[in-house]
């Protein structure tokens, strides 16, 4: 991400910055840094991920949506476009507008060579801090892996990644994804 203010923001600053600008821009203590563009191994994945997931929520009080809904983390006066978010039971956002969410279930991130730090680091300790979220996931696009980090009862963060199974379930959700539907039409760079 690049980061586009040497002039500090307030959030209401932001947010009408935001809701007028035709590119989307994260939020985070009083800077706005650009999203970049996705490549095709991230656009593909997500968009079966999201598939995936809608598939599985039918008839169930939960919704996913792409990146372009934006994420409070009020704390940290942080606004963030997750890849995919997901809500199970009422929605609440920040505002009338709607694209604003304030309780997200679960986060996932494709990371990105550009993004892999900040998603790991900075992001999720953010996240971490968002009361209704119970599941955030990291999905590789060097490679077949998903990491799964799950909240536990006693608030901690329970780290479990997909291995030789092809599945991974994110129990919270009472959802599955199989490795080979997340990465399906995916090419991965032989290795020599």
């Amino acid at each position: 991400m690049e980061n586009l203010a040497r002039k500090f923001m307030t959030a209401t600053e932001y947010l009408d910055f935001e809701r007028n600008s035709l590119e989307k821009h994260e939020f985070y203590k009083g800077e706005i840094y650009a999203m970049a563009g996705a490549k095709e191994k991230h656009n593909l994945i997500v968009s079966n991920l999201i598939s995936m997931i809608h598939s599985q929520f039918k008839k169930r009080p939960c919704v996913v949506y792409p990146s372009d809904m934006r994420v409070v983390i009020d704390q940290y006066n942080h606004y963030a476009y997750p890849d995919i978010t997901i809500v199970c039971g009422d929605r609440k956002f920040l505002d009338s507008k709607s694209d604003s969410l304030l309780n997200p279930s679960a986060i996932i991130e494709v990371l990105s060579e550009s993004t892999e730090t900040y998603d790991r680091g900075k992001k999720f300790e953010a996240y971490r801090n968002i009361t209704t979220l119970r599941e955030y996931m990291l999905v590789s696009t060097d490679h077949k892996k998903i990491e799964l980090f799950t909240k536990s009862p006693d608030d901690k963060w329970v780290l479990s990644e997909s291995g030789k199974e092809d599945t991974i379930t994110l129990p919270t959700l009472n959802l599955t994804l199989t490795l080979s539907d997340v990465y399906d039409k995916v090419e991965f760079a032989a290795i020599s």
